[in-house]
């Protein structure tokens, strides 16, 4: 299901690590003074490197991850340092994506963010496209639902098609305290697989609509706005590459049924601290993130649970518990429930520096450890009346309920990052579950950090 076969460890990361190399960059002056074709300002005693003007990063889409399989395609990502004053962040970043993967999924996606838009005010944007033949799905809250190795990849899994428009201000209250406010659009299409491979063979998604698990009325999907609205505190030298500082956020988001009028709606929220200690200046950090969140009051629908609740997406597909965004090495989307825990540690590793196409790059690795588990079963009740009824054939019912209890699901692994002037992070991790109920491994090329 989840073994990855691109050979040994070694070989698998430095595979992955020349796929993700950038064709190269484009820089601009950022006025006529500039002197130097990147318009970079070079390093001196008193005056370190900063960069100016234009950055245009190309980077072929080429990469693996065992959630979704190779990737073909290009995403381009332009900053604006203007003249350098505020390096290593920029003032305005903008980021187009369009991809394939192998096993069935793609992204269609834009981003832009800046703190120099409107005055005083964070504003962050994105419209994204998500077309999935084979999304994993593995049933609700955890190990009371059964992972069975006999059954092939079609049986855990689902066609689902997600667009999605977010759109959300900061501002500052007091000090490294600040607010937020925002809308999105989400427009879920679901079903079971249209694969032809497995066309006719039962799924777990037809089990769950057949014994009332999942209802007819979201069965095929549904359209809502989300509102939200939070606060948030943040001490971080450099967002995307950050070597000290924390960050915290609480977040209440909330849908009414405005749209398709079936009862759905709910509020929930979502806690999150990330804290970033230094322990050698400039070449180790360790790095640790808490979170939570759940439904606190109304109905949501099962498409939305794994939903991930965030200001700042860090990678473009927002699902969890399980996989590259939340529990690496642990089967993508293994753990969803009504409410949801998880934490992550590692340990950041700067080991060279180096300059390449006129741009500021280093390499570091990362070991991990992650932790989640389900806080809040999400109908329950449901999967265990089918278990427990003795009319329902014995294959079935083992396969909707395990009868086991929830407990923490938990995997380690080992991260490499090639990092371009502190903004854009190339990303390989490799992780293995404690657990054999949790898959068997998983592989990762990604952008960004996980957080």
């Amino acid at each position: 299901m989840r073994r990855t076969t691109i050979g040994s460890l070694p070989g698998q990361l430095l595979f992955t690590a020349l796929l993700l190399l950038p064709l190269g960059s484009v820089a601009r002056p950022a006025d006529k003074a500039a002197t130097t074709p990147q318009s970079d300002v070079r390093p001196t005693r008193e005056d370190p490197y900063r960069k100016t003007g234009f950055s245009f990063t190309p980077i072929p889409a080429l990469s693996y991850s065992s959630d979704l399989g190779f990737q073909l395609g290009a995403i381009l990502d332009c900053y604006w340092f203007g003249d350098g004053s505020t390096y290593p962040k920029y003032m305005h970043k903008l980021t187009a994506e369009a991809c394939y993967f192998t096993k069935g999924s793609g992204i269609y996606h834009l981003f832009y963010d800046s703190d120099y838009l409107l005055r005083n005010l964070r504003v962050t944007a994105s419209a994204s496209y998500l077309p999935n033949t084979m999304m994993a799905f593995y049933g609700f809250n955890g190990y009371g639902a059964p992972y069975l190795r006999d059954h092939n990849a079609g049986f855990y899994a689902v066609d689902r098609n997600l667009l999605r428009i977010m759109g959300d201000l900061q501002g500052r209250i007091a000090g490294n305290l600040g607010w937020a406010a925002g809308a999105a659009f989400f427009h879920y299409r679901t079903g079971r697989i249209r694969v032809d491979k497995y066309a006719g063979q039962t799924t777990l998604y037809d089990l769950y609509r057949r014994y009332g698990v999942i209802r007819d009325d979201e069965s095929r999907g549904g359209s809502h706005i989300e509102l939200r609205t939070g606060l948030v505190y943040d001490t971080r030298d450099n967002e995307p590459d950050p070597s000290r500082g924390l960050y915290a956020d609480l977040l209440l988001y909330g849908s009414p049924d405005l749209i398709d009028r079936r009862g759905y709606d709910y509020l929930k929220a979502a806690v999150s601290f990330r804290h970033y200690v230094s322990l050698i200046r400039n070449r180790m950090v360790f790095a640790y993130r808490l979170c939570w969140q759940g439904t606190v009051a109304g109905r949501a629908p099962f498409y939305v649970q794994q939903n991930y609740a965030t200001l700042f997406l860090k990678q473009i597909n927002s699902d969890i518990l399980g996989g590259a965004i939340s529990l690496r090495g642990i089967l993508y989307n293994r753990v969803v429930g009504d409410g949801m825990a998880w934490a992550n540690a590692e340990v950041r590793l700067r080991l060279f520096d180096f300059r390449l196409f006129g741009q500021e790059w280093y390499i570091s690795t990362n070991p991990f450890f992650d932790i989640g588990i389900v806080t809040r079963p999400f109908r329950l009740e449901e999967m265990r009346a089918v278990g427990n009824d003795t009319s329902v054939p014995e294959e079935i019912r083992r396969t909707i309920y395990s009868g086991q209890r929830e407990t923490p699901h938990m995997s380690a692994g080992l991260g490499i990052k090639i990092v371009m002037n502190r903004n854009l992070v190339l990303s390989v991790e490799y992780g293995i579950p404690f657990d054999r109920r949790d898959g068997s491994n998983g592989l990762y090329l990604n952008m960004n950090y996980l957080f």
